[in-house]
């Protein structure tokens, strides 16, 4: 499943590549995101165009809509969406978990009112495995409980003690009903809020009951930045180093770019294209309004430094008119340009980190972007519900 080729010599950056049954990803890596079954404004064809070698959707959220007899009946999610590279699906825990004030936690389950149409809902541990199988997802997740930020210690245990036992199940259900002939994998979710003692002691119980590998959770719901990286340094000396290690919802690039220092693996977040749809360009130096007056007779590229089909054939002074006469266009290329530029940046990750050098780059990167490190006033509401 995932082979581990190197460690970088001064940090914890690891070059992996994890094979899958729609195809083998080198790691680290990062998801672009398409939460109802596609990447917002982009198409397949646009994803492949780019680089990217895998998506993320969400369980909740294709539950809803269109329905699990719909996507069953289209041969599985890969073919409704015309994708044919591995699909990962979050488990939806976090999108319920976010409807407080719609759903009831039981020891059982999670009964909770739908966000489109308000009808009543039930499910188990047993039954987000058993949509995840029907959308023939290459990489699971299982359900837990994602505690709100802030939280009292009482209110992380307790959920803990609940995404332990939903984890159990969840991976009894997997190896008891998944498919032997097409392989798919399911991964553990650590949690614990920002308590250090919780978050070391779901690591070891998750690694007990044993999965393909595992996630750090809870992370880019409020927390500030500095308790994000503490949950990461808590958990990753405990985390096996033969199993794949994905941070969930992180994050900026800078964010990534230390975080993969740190020994992560796996990324994803919706930040490439919320920013884009607003107007908001990823470069190599930091974040660009471009719906900005300042740039309406700049007709450069949005990032001199990035080789992508908009840079090359766009300016800002163009790209701005296209957004602020509300021309669709201009958010998808926008959005096409940062998910490129996400992508890029993993893949410059993996030629540092296979040079030996990644210190360098780690402080090249750094020292010249903007960064957003230290800069908390947005992370609230990164992830989408």
């Amino acid at each position: 499943m995932f082979q581990l080729l190197k460690t970088d010599k001064k940090t914890k950056a690891r070059l992996g590549i994890l094979k899958t049954a729609h195809g083998a990803i080198e790691s680290p890596f990062f998801m672009p995101v398409g939460t109802h079954g596609a990447v917002r404004t982009q198409t397949p064809g646009d994803l492949i165009d780019l680089g990217a070698q895998i998506v993320l959707s969400n369980t909740y959220h294709l539950y809803q809509r269109p329905g699990m007899e719909i996507i069953k009946g289209a041969g599985g999610l890969h073919r409704f969406m015309n994708w044919s590279r591995p699909i990962l699906t979050d488990s939806g825990g976090y999108q319920i978990f976010s409807l407080s004030k719609f759903r009831k936690l039981t020891r059982d389950g999670v009964e909770f009112r739908s966000h489109f149409d308000g009808s009543l809902n039930y499910l188990t541990p047993e039954d987000v495995i058993k949509i995840q199988l029907i959308l023939g997802s290459d990489i699971m997740m299982p359900l837990d409980e994602c505690p709100p930020h802030p939280c009292f210690h009482k209110q992380a245990s307790e959920a803990n003690t609940r995404t332990l036992e939903w984890a159990k199940r969840c991976r009894d259900y997997f190896f008891e009903h998944q498919n032997k002939d097409k392989p798919q994998y399911l991964f553990g979710i650590v949690q614990g809020a920002t308590f250090n003692d919780l978050r070391e002691q779901s690591a070891r119980e998750i690694l007990d009951i044993g999965f393909d590998g595992y996630a750090i959770g809870g992370v880019s719901v409020g927390e500030s930045v500095r308790e994000m990286f503490e949950a990461i340094t808590g958990v990753e000396p405990l985390l096996p180093s033969d199993k794949p290690r994905y941070l969930m919802g992180v994050g900026y690039p800078d964010q990534i770019v230390q975080a993969v220092g740190q020994g992560v693996d796996m990324f994803d977040t919706v930040i490439p294209t919320k920013f884009g749809r607003h107007g908001a360009a990823f470069t190599s130096k930091g974040k660009l309004v471009v719906r900005n007056g300042e740039y309406s007779q700049d007709f450069g590229p949005l990032d001199e430094a990035c080789p992508c089909y908009v840079c090359r054939e766009y300016t800002r002074s163009y790209l701005r008119h296209l957004i602020n006469v509300n021309e669709i266009v201009g958010l998808r290329l926008v959005s096409y340009h940062n998910l490129f530029f996400y992508v890029n940046l993993m893949k410059r990750i993996r030629e540092a980190i296979r040079d030996d050098r990644y210190e360098e780059f780690q402080e090249e990167f750094l020292s010249t972007y903007v960064s957003h490190l230290d800069n908390e006033e947005e992370l609230p509401q990164i992830r989408e519900k």
